[in-house]
């Protein structure tokens, strides 16, 4: 009784917190996730009153926050906007890996720390946070913007690629044999293969086994079926992310809709308990011996996904503001990262890869929601201030002002 009653004040207290932080935010203007991370490492491990009786429940509840917000962001599309995306921006992907792999794996081999955490380090700063960034773009109200599919394109590149990735480094951690390996990525590769071939094909019937015209029987299904998927996924070496995500996919229609206005409120609620949660595991006394690496990382991989999503964005015909806009949202990095560093962790191959990758994460989840907001504003205001005026130019050459300008831009949900 007595440990039931501790859970439930903790609990609380941790709700009403949160609660609290999103008014602030709300009122500051700002994205609220790195309050509630830093209010997670104030009260985690190492930190200035760490729980105790909650922090199970907190887990639980953190990982149904990724597969809600997962799931959201696929209710956002259809299976022909996903198959389309994919065939159109897959170079994207490949040109995000090679950018953002790369200094990871540079990193551990200049501290000597050998091949295996260096392909370790490589898919910690590859991976963007998909549940940071579908937080960000919802609070941003970017959902609708143009540059929007981009970005979803190259995370949904990104969590599929984990489907190869999470089993190959996996064995090398455990250094099984290549039978052994392959046997596992073929099972991983058939299990993401299957659930996008039924989002795709079947997702007309999906839609009418889950359609109901009563909001309880259509909550109860949608979440039942999303979290069935997701663990059978996770099962299956493939990521809970990606089973919720092709969930959403596959819902249309009024389905979706519906899905979306009644999961909203439930998908806020555990996404915040995921950042909480991010921060309760991190030990504060564990990242100054790594903050200078770290931050040093934190800055070229924040540039490199930048130049990533700029990139992407300029081939798919999005406008400059769109493509700064792409490009500053990609920074984040977490949940995906700290799951592939906790492994290595488990292995045991170096000691300091974990804090370091802690404290990269931690960076860059903070950085994340502030790189989106302001890469925009801050690149137009310096490319304006490198541009000559537009009277000045056109009266060099000649020619009248009136007859040569553009319409301008919209500010939002523009090209």
């Amino acid at each position: 009784m007595h440990s039931s009653a501790v859970f439930l004040i903790e609990f609380g207290a941790i709700i009403l917190g949160l609660g609290l932080l999103g008014r602030l935010a709300g009122r500051l203007q700002f994205s609220p996730i790195p309050l509630y991370l830093l209010a997670g490492l104030a009260f985690g491990e190492g930190g200035l009153l760490p729980l105790g009786a909650s922090e199970e429940f907190v887990a639980i509840g953190a990982e149904i926050g990724v597969i809600l917000l997962l799931l959201m962001l696929g209710l956002e599309y259809t299976a022909t906007d996903l198959v389309s995306n994919l065939k159109t921006q897959y170079p994207a992907g490949l040109v995000d890996m090679t950018l953002n792999a790369l200094p990871g794996a540079a990193l551990a081999l200049l501290m000597g720390w050998g091949p295996v955490a260096a392909v370790v380090l490589a898919g910690v700063t590859w991976i963007s946070s998909s549940g940071v960034i579908a937080k960000v773009l919802g609070d941003l109200g970017r959902l609708g913007n143009r540059e929007t599919p981009v970005i979803l394109s190259i995370l949904v590149l990104e969590d599929l690629s984990m489907a190869v990735y999470l089993p190959i480094i996996t064995a090398l951690l455990a250094g099984v044999s290549l039978a052994t390996g392959s046997v596992t990525l073929a099972i991983a590769l058939g299990a993401a293969g299957l659930v996008l071939f039924l989002a795709v094909r079947y997702g007309r019937v999906i839609s009418r086994f889950v359609s109901s015209d009563d909001p309880e029987k259509l909550l109860l299904v949608v979440l039942g079926l999303t979290l069935l998927v997701a663990g059978i996924a996770q099962q299956l070496q493939v990521s809970a992310a990606v089973g919720a995500f092709l969930v959403g996919i596959a819902l249309s229609g009024e389905v979706a809709e519906g899905a979306h206005n009644l999961l909203a409120p439930l998908r806020d609620l555990f996404a915040a308990v995921f950042f909480v949660f991010f921060g309760l595991h991190t030990d504060p006394q564990s990242i100054p011996p790594v903050i200078l690496p770290a931050l040093g990382l934190a800055v070229v991989t924040a540039l490199t996904k930048i130049a990533t999503g700029y990139w992407a964005a300029r081939r798919a015909g999005i406008s400059a503001k769109g493509r700064w806009r792409a490009g500053g949202t990609l920074v984040a990095r977490g949940e995906f990262s700290i799951v592939i560093a906790g492994l290595a962790v488990t292995a045991g191959i170096e000691p300091q890869l974990g804090p370091l990758a802690t404290a990269y994460v931690l960076v860059l989840v903070i950085l994340g929601p502030l790189t989106a907001r302001y890469t925009e504003p801050i690149a137009m205001r310096l490319a304006g201030r490198r541009t000559p005026p537009p009277d000045t130019v056109l009266a060099q050459r000649g020619t009248p002002a009136a007859e040569t300008l553009e319409p301008l831009e919209d500010s939002g949900r523009d090209r």
